[in-house]
């Protein structure tokens, strides 16, 4: 079977074409700057040249198109024609309470998206305009919606609940949902693989640090907590959002700046985090180079990026009465011993012992950084979201049609 898997953003539509016969990547791309007359098409046809393409995309339909098109075109394609393709699988930010794992789309399953467009406003909608162009490009072609929040759907009450006017629930469903959900399952099943260890029998703390980034306690398997709340604004100190503050600063620099609502909003999501304190950069790549030669804003962003992490990993250790396991993915996770190496060697009353050389091999497969003496054992394991999506809509699929 060949899965499509698509992660359609408002301006941009990303892809992976698998055969799920061994896992293999066909093909990938991504189409930037939809809605404009010089977008940019990238297609990654495996063992092929890749191709890149700038023309006028206005819409994700037409994108859907030319995405057919490179799969198929004789030259760079990878398949004989679209029939070769049995399954699209989407990545949707948002499945709020309706959602506790992947399912067909059908048209209860795009009410139900549309439904919760307030609560994931620049990622639900554009989802939706994925699958629609999907179905006009495709017709009959079955698709499966992959939710960031299903994971998490597993939290007790205690966990996601606000000490807010529970009628605010009642009526907007204002709670903790999380994200990178297929991220943490992933990486924690993969972390109980490489440990030869039973997933129900541990205690696993995932680090998905990338630009954003969010800390998932999973107990014997299942999200116990998160730290990305209502929307992915709240938890760690990240790339370009604030994460925690004291919900009293809202108002008060709305009223003292005379901002609006939206202009709040934007300041703590695209104007805060490491780039507000860095001054210049939101990629922790430039704060550590930064913070290397001496530059004392770099320095105090990475301080607090760190601790703020480290913070949050030693909560979830007393939420879930000890840890056996702690996972670092993602973009940073992956990449920054230097990170790694702080928190680590911060937090060694919880019996971790740091191997410092495992910890400077970059490598893409998952590794032990830990000492094999080390009390809590510690991991590097590359995320891979786009897999889950293709793993999951090839079980749905291959459900229905026995």
């Amino acid at each position: 079977m060949n899965i499509l898997v698509i992660n359609s953003g408002s301006s941009s539509l990303k892809y992976q074409l698998y055969n799920m016969i061994d896992e293999s990547v066909l093909a990938k791309g991504l189409v930037e700057r939809i809605g404009m007359d010089s977008s940019i098409l990238t297609h990654k046809p495996t063992g092929k040249p890749d191709v890149t393409e700038v023309s006028e995309i206005l819409e994700h339909n037409t994108a859907i198109r030319k995405v057919l098109a490179c799969l198929t075109d004789k030259e760079h394609g990878v398949l004989a024609s679209t029939d070769e393709i049995n399954a699209v699988g989407h990545r949707v930010v948002h499945g709020g309470e309706f959602f506790k794992a992947s399912a067909l789309v059908d048209a209860d399953a795009k009410t139900k998206i549309r439904q919760l467009f307030d609560l994931a406003p620049l990622h639900n909608p554009a989802a939706m305009m994925g699958i629609t162009a999907t179905e006009i490009n495709m017709p009959g072609v079955p698709q499966v919606v992959v939710f960031d929040t299903a994971f998490h759907q597993t939290m007790p009450e205690s966990s996601y609940m606000y000490a807010i006017p529970r009628v605010l629930y009642n009526k907007y469903k204002v709670r903790r949902y999380g994200a990178h959900g297929t991220s943490h399952e992933f990486v924690s099943k993969a972390a109980a693989e490489f440990l030869e260890r039973p997933l129900k029998d541990l205690n696993i703390i995932t680090c998905h640090i990338g630009n954003g980034g969010s800390v998932t306690a999973v107990k014997n398997g299942i999200s116990v907590d998160t730290s990305m709340g209502m929307t992915p604004l709240e938890g760690l100190m990240m790339g370009t959002r604030s994460g925690d503050l004291d919900p009293a600063i809202v108002p008060y620099v709305m009223n003292k700046e005379e901002l609006s609502v939206g202009e709040v909003n934007s300041m703590l999501n695209k104007h805060s985090g490491v780039l507000a304190i860095s001054g210049f950069s939101s990629d922790m790549r430039d704060i550590e180079s930064g913070a290397e030669k001496g530059d004392p804003n770099s320095t105090l962003a990475f301080d607090m990026y760190e601790y703020r992490l480290r913070k949050y990993i030693g909560s979830y250790a007393a939420a879930m009465n000890g840890v056996d396991v702690i996972v670092f993915t993602a973009g940073v996770g992956e990449n920054s011993s230097m990170l790694r190496g702080r928190i680590l060697n911060n937090l060694t009353f919880l019996g971790i012992e740091l191997d410092e050389e495992a910890n400077k091999v970059r490598s893409g497969d998952p590794r032990r950084i830990s000492t094999v003496d080390s009390k809590v054992q510690v991991l590097v394991v590359p995320t891979n979201e786009e897999l889950v999506i293709a793993r999951d809509t090839n079980r749905i699929v291959s459900g229905i049609n026995g």
